[in-house]
């Protein structure tokens, strides 16, 4: 085995496991809070200031629509960080592809809050955001899985629902600082807010960019990792193939079931976080500080809810409660804009909630240990990155496709609303077509993917 490998290695103790576990969680929850602090900050200004910002020429509505096309760009560099971070994190380990992601992620959110915008360098200005919202991209497409692993193979037996889904309450509280700093921010005067405010959680990113770091450089490689590199090393299994090629042709099956069931949950969890805030903005009266104080107190609700779905799913399974919030989904898309048709804030913070807290959380809670447990190890880092990213490219696209949706048909979001209905109903399929694996020790079949 590699020098750095046993350097790397885990703790053999039970106290020593357990304590490095715990770290492991925290770090992935570190990890996926500042990746999706990093994407809701811009989602959120791109809703809301970067169309005034970058794309001063268009009207208010087209504005934000060439601002979630940059929105989008991000999401097709997500996939090629995915391969080449999947193709490091199987090879070389975990811990460096890590580090890596975060520094990708966090530098290039810094830099886009010191941008200087089209009135002060013209076309220039938009060209910078494009470039950097690629670079963000790329860091985000090797985050997402190799925080999901660090997580799940570190987790104690028949509790890898529950360490799972610590970087999915990460994407709550990223989204709770987010939201909570825009709307602090969106207090300001239109001039000041348009001028100075918006920078400032772009700046600020980089304190959480320092103590992911520090929490991350303290990791070893996981326990799976490990034992997997031992079994290749007795075996005298070679490494000449790519941890790609072999997921294109011998895992294929859980490659398209953990991609449907990633497209499901996305689609529906970024009408919540960026369309319900376009439609509520452009076409009823609630104010859009009010909408944001709403994905704030959903997220916030998520923090406790993602866990306890992750945790159920160590004793019921993952895809009960996958199935649980893709159905939750379809039922309450449809009347949550007749809620916010009602220009109701209280109904509407409710409304929110429910179906972000629960019916996105239950989908989202379990997709870590799920993905994991789909894949081999030896490949399990590029599957599961593969898995979330590829469909992120629609995902990516789907703010943009729905705001042109609504303003095609005048503001009638039922468009909209019919899609999402239908992509939560192809992730229900796909949850009925892949094995319950929540027993499956993930150790033991470390390079025999057993899969789908």
């Amino acid at each position: 085995m590699r020098e750095e490998t046993l350097a790397d290695a885990p703790p053999e103790t039970p106290e020593g496991r357990a304590k490095l576990a715990r770290r492991a969680a925290v770090a992935s929850l570190v990890g996926t809070a500042v990746e999706w602090y990093d994407y809701f900050i811009f989602g959120t200004a791109s809703a809301l200031v970067f169309g005034k910002l970058f794309f001063p020429s268009q009207s208010s509505i087209s504005g934000t629509l060439s601002a979630f096309a940059v929105f989008g760009v991000g999401f097709v560099a997500r996939p090629v960080g995915g391969i080449v971070f999947g193709h490091i994190g199987d090879r070389l380990g975990r811990k460096g592809a890590l580090i890596t992601t975060l520094l990708l992620m966090g530098g290039a959110t810094f830099l886009m809050g010191a941008l200087p915008t089209t009135e002060h360098v013209g076309i220039l200005a938009p060209i910078l955001l494009v470039l950097l919202r690629i670079v963000q991209g790329f860091g985000v497409g090797g985050e997402w899985g190799g925080a999901s692993l660090v997580a799940v193979e570190y987790a104690p037996e028949g509790k890898r629902g529950a360490y799972g889904s610590f970087p999915q309450v990460g994407n709550a509280i990223g989204l709770v600082i987010s939201t909570g700093a825009f709307a602090l921010v969106s207090m300001l005067p239109d001039d000041q807010l348009l001028a100075w405010g918006w920078r400032i959680p772009f700046l600020a990113s980089i304190v959480l960019v320092l103590v992911g770091l520090l929490i991350r450089v303290k990791l070893t490689e996981t326990p799976a990792f490990v034992a997997a590199q031992k079994m290749l090393e007795e075996k005298k299994t070679t490494k000449d193939k790519l941890p790609l090629a072999t997921v294109l042709r011998q895992e294929r099956r859980p490659l398209l079931i953990t991609m449907a069931l990633r497209l499901g949950e996305g689609i529906f969890g970024y009408i919540l976080l960026t369309f319900v805030l376009t439609y509520a903005t452009n076409y009823t009266d609630i104010a859009k500080g009010d909408m944001l104080l709403a994905s704030t107190i959903a997220a916030a609700v998520g923090i406790v809810t993602f866990y306890l779905l992750g945790k159920l799913s160590d004793r019921i399974g993952r895809r009960p409660v996958y199935i649980l919030g893709a159905a939750l989904g379809i039922v309450t898309v449809f009347p949550l804009f007749w809620i916010l048709d009602t220009n109701s804030v209280p109904l509407a913070i409710v409304a929110v909630t429910v179906t972000y807290a629960i019916g996105v959380g239950a989908m989202y809670a379990v997709e870590p240990s799920m993905f994991s447990e789909l894949f081999a190890t030896t490949t399990r880092y590029t599957g599961v990155s593969l898995a979330a990213q590829i469909p992120s490219i629609l995902v990516g696209a789907w703010p943009y496709a729905a705001t042109a949706l609504l303003i095609a048909t005048g503001g009638n979001p039922w468009p909209v609303v019919l899609i999402t209905a239908v992509v939560l109903a192809l992730g229900i399929w796909a949850a009925l077509a892949a094995p319950e694996t929540n027993r499956k020790d993930i150790v033991a079949h470390a390079t025999t993917g057993e899969g789908a």
